[in-house]
């Protein structure tokens, strides 16, 4: 086997090199000049104002750490980021429990798991919070740990699934070989591997989490959006873009956390993975003899 680094692709000659960085230049100005463009459109309506004091200046008797105050303890902690610790623990035992029930050897079960699976992965987040408020007299935050466990559960349970399946057959076939019963197999060496493989996924799927308690706003939840409404109401018409634009940057902020904390969490699994530390002196085991 050769040494040297192989490609899918060919290496581009002269003409190709010059073509590519023509194609960069030309779009990199368009880039530039739409957003020059999105920017003096924004100035031209008063977008740039002296509305952005409210953000550390305040205004109607509240200081600029009033408001970050309300947006960040009032509305992340105690409203968004109350709700997301509620319901991913319950979301990740119970989407484990429904991927083992999906392959349970009982067709009565299997079928269970996989009418919940396909029925609450089809029904709108919000629905289920309207089903908790009104069907079930829930107070606005259970209702929206309801939504969001019911729906995520199934989303999860899938993704899970689907690592499942995407693993070699002799996986399943090694672990019954050596003597462990299906279900300690699927904990033992399915499981583990499907989350590492599916990740990326499941970090996507924590980040939709998040971002759905926002429909609590419909429900009267108090959560970051409800509050964000409140303040700019508060504050009248001219508060809204800098109120809002705040309140997305707190959004951005914490889902690039929950995404970096995934990617770290992922990258120890695949260090202490013995599948993955097996690889290298598989690569080793096949090359030139």
């Amino acid at each position: 086997m050769s040494d040297k680094q192989q490609v899918l692709y060919d290496v581009p000659g002269p003409k190709a090199v010059r073509r590519d960085k023509v194609y960069t230049v030309v779009f990199t100005l368009a880039f530039v000049g739409l957003i020059a463009g999105l920017v003096y459109g924004a100035a031209q309506r008063g977008i740039f104002d002296d509305r952005w004091n409210v953000l550390w200046a305040g205004d109607r008797g509240f200081t600029g750490l009033d408001v970050w105050r309300r947006l960040l303890w009032d509305g992340l902690v105690l409203g968004t980021l109350k709700a997301v610790a509620i319901a991913v623990p319950v979301v990740v035992v119970l989407a484990l429990v429904l991927t083992i029930a999906r392959q349970a050897p009982t067709r009565g079960v299997r079928w269970v798991a996989y009418g919940f699976t396909h029925v609450f992965r089809g029904i709108p987040v919000l629905l289920l919070m309207y089903f908790g408020v009104l069907a079930l007299n829930l107070d606005p935050l259970w209702a929206v740990v309801l939504g969001l466990v019911v729906y995520n559960t199934a989303v999860v349970a899938e993704i899970l699934r689907a690592g499942i399946a995407a693993l070699p057959k002799g996986q399943k076939e090694a672990g019954l070989s050596i003597g462990l019963s299906p279900l300690a197999t699927m904990l033992r060496i399915q499981l583990p591997q499907a989350v590492r493989i599916m990740m990326p996924a499941l970090i996507s799927q924590i980040v939709v989490l998040l971002k759905d308690t926002s429909l609590g706003f419909i429900i009267a939840y108090v959560e970051l959006l409800t509050v964000t409404k409140n303040l700019y109401n508060f504050f009248g018409n001219t508060s809204i873009v800098p109120i809002v634009f705040a309140s997305a940057v707190i959004y951005i902020t914490v889902n690039m956390l929950v995404a970096r904390l995934a990617t770290a969490i992922e990258a120890r699994l695949r260090r202490t993975s013995p599948v993955a530390a097996a690889e290298p002196e598989a690569v080793g085991a096949a090359g030139p003899h």
